[in-house]
């Protein structure tokens, strides 16, 4: 694939023309997530807010609502909505899961505890579960009739990523091993690799065929892993947020729900779409002024939600509250830019 190159970042915020979400966190976005059921869009920010807007699409115009919110204790860092499109979840550093029944008006309530913050959390509704993965080295399982997690899985270092298919669980950790689970058996690893990039893997993607995932890193890059042994000829890594010198994480890695190409976006303002299978990128977007710290589409891929705001990573020193607005954006995907085009012959990767 491409390498990722376009122009310098400029201080423009909103240089695709998105539409701006109205009434955005006061401070960094860390999730996003849509309902399965409707355009309803949920972002958790490190404010401590949960907040919840409702997406109204006429045409090509898009407008936001917000709806309500709720609080944390300490910063929120995730969050998933029931299949059922009714109740969200939420977790971060006060090191609890909220569940929170929003169409229904009700109140939130805890539903899970850690003893470190929760990083990842996702809802299984095959099983009924919910899973949290934390800096405590754990991944759990929770009945929410029950008080205490079902299982408990040891995991070698903090959690840093997690992404879930049914049957595929698979848990990137910070000494850049992947733990692959099969949900048919919860409780015992089903396997467990070394991350195919060399630096710390920071977003997941399974394959909506659930054979394998994608992995982004804070070097801009992506492998494309497959689990299977039989079809290791399949992967390959590719570079991308780049520029020059400048290497940028990769933040979020997002499958389109109808095509099957997928969206990355990184530190370096940008992001873009591709397809694994032809090995192409489809469209390079523009660069925002600030780092894309997550993005997500709606339920038929017809919106594509991302944030703009500071991602700390270059610490607090070089954080200025004055200019680092957050901001979510809603783009309106063209089919040319997610729909998958024919392989032609192996070309195109880099």
């Amino acid at each position: 694939m491409a390498t990722f190159g376009t122009t310098s970042a400029t201080a423009n915020p909103n240089p695709n023309r998105s539409t701006e979400v109205v009434q955005p966190p006061s401070d960094s976005v860390s999730s996003l997530c849509f309902s399965p059921k409707a355009n309803v869009l949920v972002a958790t920010s490190w404010d401590n807010q949960v907040r919840c807007w409702e997406i109204v699409k006429t045409g090509t115009s898009l407008s936001t609502v917000p709806k309500a919110s709720i609080s944390h204790e300490q910063p929120v860092l995730c969050s998933t909505w029931k299949d059922d499109g009714t109740t969200i979840f939420s977790g971060g550093c006060d090191k609890q899961v909220k569940m929170w029944p929003l169409l229904s008006g009700g109140q939130p309530v805890t539903v899970a505890m850690h003893d470190a913050p929760i990083k990842e959390i996702a809802w299984v509704p095959e099983m009924n579960l919910l899973v949290t993965g934390s800096w405590d080295k754990t991944l759990r399982y929770w009945d929410l009739r029950q008080p205490n997690p079902a299982h408990v899985q040891q995991l070698p270092e903090r959690c840093c990523a997690l992404t879930v298919r049914h049957p595929l669980l698979v848990v990137g950790t910070a000494d850049r091993n992947l733990i692959v689970f099969n949900l048919q058996n919860p409780q015992a690893e089903f396997k467990r690799v070394v991350s195919p990039l060399k630096y710390q893997t920071r977003c997941l993607a399974a394959f909506p065929d659930q054979q394998g995932c994608l992995v982004g890193s804070i070097e801009g890059r992506v492998g494309v892993h497959h689990i299977d042994d039989a079809q290791q000829s399949k992967n390959f890594t590719f570079k991308c947020h780049r520029e020059g010198n400048d290497i940028y994480s990769v933040n979020s890695l997002n499958f389109h729900p109808i095509h099957h190409t997928f969206a990355t976006s990184g530190s370096d303002g940008a992001f873009n779409f591709w397809d694994k299978d032809s090995k192409q990128r489809l469209k390079a977007m523009s660069r925002c002024g600030q780092p894309i710290p997550c993005s997500t589409f709606n339920n038929d891929g017809s919106i594509f939600a991302y944030s703009v705001c500071y991602d700390w990573s270059k610490g607090a020193e070089n954080h200025n509250p004055a200019t680092a607005k957050p901001c979510i954006y809603l783009h309106l995907p063209q089919e040319a830019e997610v729909k998958g085009k024919p392989r032609i012959g192996t070309g195109g990767r880099k």
